[in-house]
């Protein structure tokens, strides 16, 4: 049942006993949060027979509230799993330019009218169940902001200037966004390298379609094109690990490096006991040994572990094998990277 609707949201307040008593399971509850009332008679179906697992699924498209309805009423009694948009190991669909959203991905002719529709529901309806943000027109131009920043280290005063509000408001709107699933935090990765680190995260787009359309890059062309495309294709790849870490069940475990002496590897990615993986992020189509080396500069830092290198490029060919670009250093595509990060 959608409890979005009207009448149904009406008969849920006035009577959720008599609502809940014409329900058969299995069952599919769909936004959810909208009527947390019902969780305690969900809860009750669930104490009267304990043994049959799954036959409640609860949905809703605004994370927090949901969440906060789930451990109130059903404590011990749900699994609770976050969807993300598609990944490309769901479907082939997925694209750096497109994103994962599979109303994009259906009709990508109506690609641009569907995120405008997105980003004004999203500020409408989803960030003030969040937050009771007073200038929703200053938000709008934040989230617009933070596309153009994709690929950086975060500074919240490079934030808050040119919108003209303070470092404590971007640092909540940025919480905002990040809890509501539109944006990734990479935190940086430590070690005790006896030398300065950057300390700050890197921020992406969750959905690279997405950021590609507030950046107003809506063909391929223009992407080949754009200042952004390296950034972008970062973000993209950010989103692809996570996606498969919570598709195996998991823990989201995502980092970068950078020092202050210049040396950078776009992701450190736990894969186990005592093992990392090191990726360098490239958006070009071919790659030379060279860009390599931040790889091994790295690996020689970290011996306690056990490394593997990994340039990600995009290579033309889909079905583009796996390469050694310098020793010690293999290069392919996403699908190869996130097979390689497979138990």
């Amino acid at each position: 049942r959608l409890l979005e609707d009207p009448d149904i949201v009406a008969r849920v307040r006035t009577d959720p006993r008599a609502f809940m008593e014409d329900l058969r399971t299995p069952a599919i509850l769909d936004e959810v949060q909208n009527t947390p009332e019902i969780l305690a008679y969900v809860r009750t179906r669930i104490d009267a027979a304990p043994r049959r697992a799954g036959q409640w699924i609860l949905t809703g498209s605004q994370d927090a509230a949901l969440m906060r309805g789930v451990t109130e009423s059903l404590a011990g009694r749900a699994a609770v799993f976050q969807l993300l948009p598609l990944s490309t190991q769901e479907t082939d669909r997925v694209s750096l330019l497109r994103g994962g959203f599979p109303e994009v991905l259906a009709r990508p002719a109506a690609a641009a009218v569907w995120f405008r529709s997105y980003v004004q529901t999203y500020l409408e309806r989803d960030v003030r169940a969040v937050s009771a943000i007073r200038d929703l027109a200053t938000f709008r131009r934040f989230v617009a902001l933070l596309a153009s920043r994709c690929g950086r280290v975060l500074n919240r005063t490079d934030l808050a200037a040119p919108l003209g509000v303070s470092v404590p408001t971007v640092s909540q709107w940025l919480s905002i966004m990040e809890v509501t699933a539109q944006i990734i935090l990479v935190p940086p990765f430590f070690e005790n390298f006896g030398k300065r680190l950057v300390k700050s995260p890197k921020l992406y787009f969750v959905d690279s379609g997405l950021a590609c359309h507030l950046l107003g890059v809506e063909s391929e062309q223009e992407l080949s094109r754009s200042p952004f495309l390296g950034a972008l294709f970062e973000g993209f790849v950010a989103s692809e690990i996570l996606k498969h870490q919570i598709g195996a069940g998991r823990p989201r475990q995502l980092y970068y490096f950078r020092d202050q002496q210049g040396l950078e590897v776009d992701f450190v990615v736990p894969a186990g006991h005592r093992r990392l993986v090191l990726v360098q992020a490239k958006a070009s189509r071919t790659v030379m040994p060279q860009m390599g080396i931040p790889l091994d500069r790295l690996a020689a830092a970290v011996q306690r572990y056990q490394i593997t290198r990994f340039l990600l490029y995009r290579p033309r060919e889909e079905s583009a094998r796996l390469s050694a670009l310098r020793p010690g250093v293999q290069a392919g595509d996403i699908g190869q990277l996130l097979a390689l990060l497979s138990p």
